[in-house]
């Protein structure tokens, strides 16, 4: 019988709660029309939801009832959490303390380095998860009740479940359009951008910051964050820069230069990886669905609820790369060396990501009518878990959506098995074959 490893235990946690969000969503009271909702309609959601993708099958405010919103909401926020995150947390409420099966529980969700500091890191999560989503929340409740008329009552839910899909890179929304009704309007938009970007730095990054502002220490930033924090930087700015450009005379022609501005820096921002979307990416232009799918695959920050292989991968590999050309023999990355074995592990987990969309993809080509840019998109968003869509995933056939379903799934919780995987069977020759090289290129 196989050990029920702490990664294993993560993976069957966050499968548990998808199995049951299916049951509540395939609830008559989860419909608007109290009409019964197909199992592959119901798992599909609880995937997209619980692994904070925010593709879709049916129509979210029209489809869903109140109750089948809450149980989409609670499944994007026990998915940000994370399911041994959230378990922590109750035992530490219940009983003020984690055991140790508990901690390494923990330590396999949220990427701590140690069992030490598991519990301050679990009421970090929670705190900061709090923290931000009800800031957020309030700032859209109020846009939504001043500015768009909304009762009091639901201008605060509309805030709440958005700021709730925005900081978890979810991308739900409960328009009909998602957030094309809203392209032009910042104070909409903005706090969506905020929350999602602060999401997608990661857990890590996100601690390190607020140590280094509240005890103003001198102590250099960690490799980890000033690679998170440079290349989130970068992409923050070429993400936009290229949808600005590509776009200007197709989706963004309506618009005046300052709305241009906006929605392409919405657009530019949303791969990272959150399902909001103010243009119609069924209109977009190949070139921009293709920038976009890059972005998609790159994702976020390690430790947080953005998807794709990370930046602090693709930096790794990009700086392997530089290495190579210069002829150096030492990766080097801010005066520090990247260890072999964490170059090995970046390009194993940018290969596997690369199959498991391109698989897929092959599938989808061979068994439908679609065309190749369109099921790339879509292949990325969900192995990203993204969520943005030009429109066709209502269309794919039973089997394309089950296909979409385990992409979700391995996107959430790929790379912890994958990168834990990898760590666990480290071991040490006692003997050294002769080296021999075999011709590249």
């Amino acid at each position: 019988m196989a050990k029920l490893t702490p990664v294993r235990l993560v993976a069957l946690g966050f499968a548990a709660a998808i199995a049951v969000g299916t049951g509540l969503l395939m609830l008559p009271a989860a419909t608007e029309l109290a009409s019964d909702t197909d199992v592959l309609g119901a798992l599909f959601t609880a995937t997209s939801a619980m692994s904070l993708t925010g593709l879709i099958v049916v129509d979210t405010p029209t489809h869903w009832s109140g109750f089948g919103q809450g149980v989409i909401l609670a499944l994007i926020q026990i998915g940000g959490f994370g399911i041994m995150t959230i378990a922590s947390l109750v035992g530490l409420i219940l009983a003020d303390r984690i055991g140790l099966r508990g901690r390494l529980n923990a330590a396999a969700e949220v990427r701590t380095s140690g069992l030490g500091d598991v519990r301050s890191v679990v009421i970090g999560v929670a705190r900061t998860s709090v923290i931000i989503e009800a800031t957020v929340a309030v700032a859209l409740a109020v846009r939504f009740a001043v500015g768009y008329g909304e009762s009091p009552t639901r201008a605060l839910w509309l805030g709440i479940f958005h700021s709730v899909s925005a900081f978890n890179n979810a991308g739900f929304a409960l328009f009909s359009d998602n957030m094309i009704g809203f392209a032009t309007d910042p104070w909409i938009c903005i706090p969506l951008l905020v929350a999602v970007v602060l999401g997608g730095l990661g857990f890590p990054v996100l601690f390190e910051i607020y140590r280094h502002m509240r005890r103003r220490s001198q102590r250099r930033w960690s490799l980890h964050t000033r690679l998170t924090l440079s290349v989130t930087a970068v992409l923050l700015v070429v993400g936009p820069v290229l949808v600005l450009a590509l776009e200007w005379s197709r989706t963004l022609t309506e618009f005046g230069f300052g709305s241009k501005l906006l929605v392409a820096a919405f657009q530019g921002i949303m791969p990272r990886t959150a399902g909001f979307n103010s243009i119609d990416y069924a209109q977009a232009d190949n070139a921009t669905l293709l920038v976009t799918d890059v972005l998609m695959f790159i994702g976020g920050g390690s430790g947080g609820t953005a998807g794709g292989i990370k930046v602090t991968t693709f930096a790794i590999l990009l700086f392997v790369i530089i290495a190579e050309v210069r002829g150096d023999r030492a990766v080097t990355v801010f005066d520090r060396q990247i260890d072999a074995r964490v170059q090995r592990q970046a390009l194993t987990v940018a290969l596997v990501g690369v199959a498991l969309v391109m698989i897929p993809v092959v599938a989808l080509l061979a068994g439908t009518d679609f065309d190749l840019d369109v099921l790339l998109f879509e292949v990325v968003s969900a192995f990203a878990t993204v969520g943005l869509s030009t429109g066709i995933t209502a269309q794919l056939p039973a089997w394309g959506q089950l296909i979409l379903v385990v992409l979700m799934y391995l996107g959430r919780i790929g790379s912890i098995t994958l990168v834990s995987a990898l760590a666990a069977r480290e071991r040490d020759r006692r003997y050294a074959l002769p080296k021999e090289r075999p011709f590249i290129g």
